[in-house]
């Protein structure tokens, strides 16, 4: 976490951005988990911290962040959105059930052959792979 933090700052200075103590919080919260929080439940954990911080700061944060590169969004497009400070080179389990996402690496998936039809689409830059079922948790309770 003391990369992403470190990252986090450096990015937000070399673009001449404040590198405020609520940013820097929410940033913690996200880069401290591994559960992929939606903003509702950044702004819980942030509050704890800083109550006076407002949802709408939480998510013009998040929403920097996102165009800075330091975070990821997850999730459907209709769906809330979740956020994912790992922004290196992963993929996605996602649980139908409870709504769990895991985080796992796989070379193999990095490197899919693209369809011919994407190379009309546009330039890829990466690959991120979702996989969709049960967890273990939900399988167990059916």
């Amino acid at each position: 976490m003391a990369l992403r933090m470190k990252r986090f700052e450096e990015t937000l200075r070399k673009k001449g951005i404040k590198v405020t103590h609520q940013r820097r919080e929410i940033f913690r919260v996200v880069a401290g988990t591994t559960d992929h929080p939606d903003a509702e439940a950044i702004y819980r954990r942030v509050r704890k911290e800083i109550p006076s911080v407002s949802l709408d700061t939480i998510y013009r944060s998040l929403w920097l962040f996102n165009d800075l590169g330091l975070v990821a969004t997850l999730g459907p497009p209709r769906g809330r959105l979740r956020f994912d400070a790992n922004t290196g080179p992963h993929h996605h389990f996602s649980c139908r059930g409870c709504g769990m996402l895991g985080d796992f690496e796989s070379p193999a998936y990095d490197s899919l052959p693209l369809p011919e039809e994407v190379g009309g689409m546009g330039e890829v830059e990466g690959v991120h792979v979702e996989l969709k079922g049960l967890c273990n948790k939900c399988v167990k309770k059916r």
